[in-house]
Formats: C-alpha cells, structure tokens, sequence
C-alpha cells in the first residue's frame, strides 16, 4: 500500500472518530460500534464534544493522532527515526505504560489530556514502524 494511501486513511479515521458526535445517526452508529470493538469507552477517560462522548477514549485518540502524524510524515524520504525498530516501539510505548502503571497503582490519575499525549508517541512509532513495511513495491 502507498504511504500516502496509509496517511490518507489513518488522518481520515482520525477525522471520523473527532467528528462522530456531530456526524448523521447512521455513519455515527457505525463509528461508535467500530469503536467499541477496540476501545472500553468509557466516559470519564474520553473527549466529549458538545456533551457527546468521542467513539473511543482519550488515551486511543491520541495513539490515533500518532498515527496520522507518523504516517503523513513518512511521505518526507528520511524521516523516520535512525532508530531500530523495536527500540521506537519500545520508546513509544514508555509514556503510555508510565501512566497506565501510575494509575492502576494509585499514585496518580491522569486526566484525558495526559491520556492523549502519552498515546501520541505510540502511534507515532508505530506508523514509524509499519508503515515503511506495508508498502507494496510495483
């Protein structure tokens, strides 16, 4: 598959995920079923838009997000990190792992934005990781 195919279609579930509380009943019905096959959603961890709850939490938009921006940037020649693979996945993984083992022990709760940013460089690595191994060559 192209890269820009994959950032197209990363960037546009990304889009349909922020607008499915406005979007029309039936494309809404789908996002949020689609969602809650990869997402507890649960209220308190999600984004909510005029009081309408997001398809999927906070903590998966942001890995969503990663993902839109590390495929789009992988349309640049170069810009993936000089890294190994398993070490950017490993180091993408690091903020979300931190804030989930803070929060199942206790000692601190995250709010949805910290969810979010700690995601973010999840899907980051892993775009930086896979896309670059979907490509088809012709």
């Amino acid at each position: 598959m192209a890269p820009v195919v994959l950032a197209a279609v990363a960037l546009g579930w990304l889009v349909l995920l922020v607008a499915a509380p406005v979007a029309p009943t039936s494309i809404a019905t789908l996002l949020y079923a689609a969602g809650s096959f990869i997402c507890h959603q649960r209220s308190e961890r999600s984004f909510h838009i005029d009081a309408a709850q997001l398809p999927v939490c906070a903590r998966c938009l942001g890995i969503y997000a990663g993902a839109a921006i590390g495929s789009a940037r992988q349309l640049v020649p170069g810009a993936g990190p000089a890294l190994g693979p398993r070490t950017v996945l490993v180091l993408g993984l690091l903020p979300t792992l931190v804030t989930i083992l803070l929060e199942v022990s206790g000692v601190w709760s995250a709010g949805n934005v910290m969810r979010a940013a700690a995601g973010l460089p999840l899907g980051l690595a892993a775009a930086f990781v896979l896309v670059p191994r979907l490509r088809v060559h012709y």
